[in-house]
């Protein structure tokens, strides 16, 4: 099999159904395990994957204070992630009114790899994409380069969340409030 160059996936993204087998395990729990998912390709980024909430262990998500705004996507509403006891701010987010292109992943979740136990495709665990603020999914099925900085931790990427939700948090833009004019954090 021939590796998609992510350097010629299109800008503005595309979205499309997905063949894969997705797993996404996190503190010990199943977040998801299945097909039928849809993922987002665009130019220099590995794809972002979003799951059917139908499938989506929704047990393991509690909503969290603060959105983000994508120009392509729209609005994003984000969850943490609790189980063992152990809460995960921010890790997963989803477009509950997406724009009338990206209409077909409305309700459907995303996450950061890089905060889950692993995530895999198809038997292979993937890589998350670098940087604090990417959702992308880095597996033997794509080449790059890709756009962000160096892999983070899970400690080094909490913080980064955290310190864009202080900043949305601010005076200047409340949470809760839709963020129209600042950078997307999800992808």
């Amino acid at each position: 099999m021939t590796a998609e160059k992510v350097a010629d996936y299109p800008r503005p993204p595309r979205l499309e159904v997905s063949p894969d087998h997705v797993l996404v395990r996190v503190g010990g729990d199943v977040l998801f395990d299945g097909v039928g998912c849809m993922r987002v390709l665009e130019t220099f980024h590995p794809p972002t994957y979003y799951l059917p909430p139908a499938s989506t262990n929704q047990k393991l998500l509690i909503p969290a204070a603060g959105r983000s705004f994508c120009e392509w996507k729209g609005v994003a509403d984000y969850f943490d992630v609790l189980v063992g006891g152990q809460r995960i701010h921010r890790a997963v987010w989803r477009y509950s009114s997406p724009t009338e292109t990206f209409q077909a992943i409305a309700g459907w979740f995303a996450l950061y790899p890089g905060l889950m136990d692993g995530c895999w495709l198809n038997g292979e665990e993937v890589t998350a994409q670098p940087g604090g603020f990417y959702g992308g999914w880095i597996s033997s099925a794509v080449e790059g380069p890709f756009k962000g900085g160096s892999t983070p931790s899970r400690t080094n990427l909490t913080k980064a969340i955290i310190d864009q939700t202080l900043l949305i948090g601010s005076s200047n833009y409340p949470i809760g409030q839709d963020i129209m004019n600042q950078s997307s954090i999800a992808s």
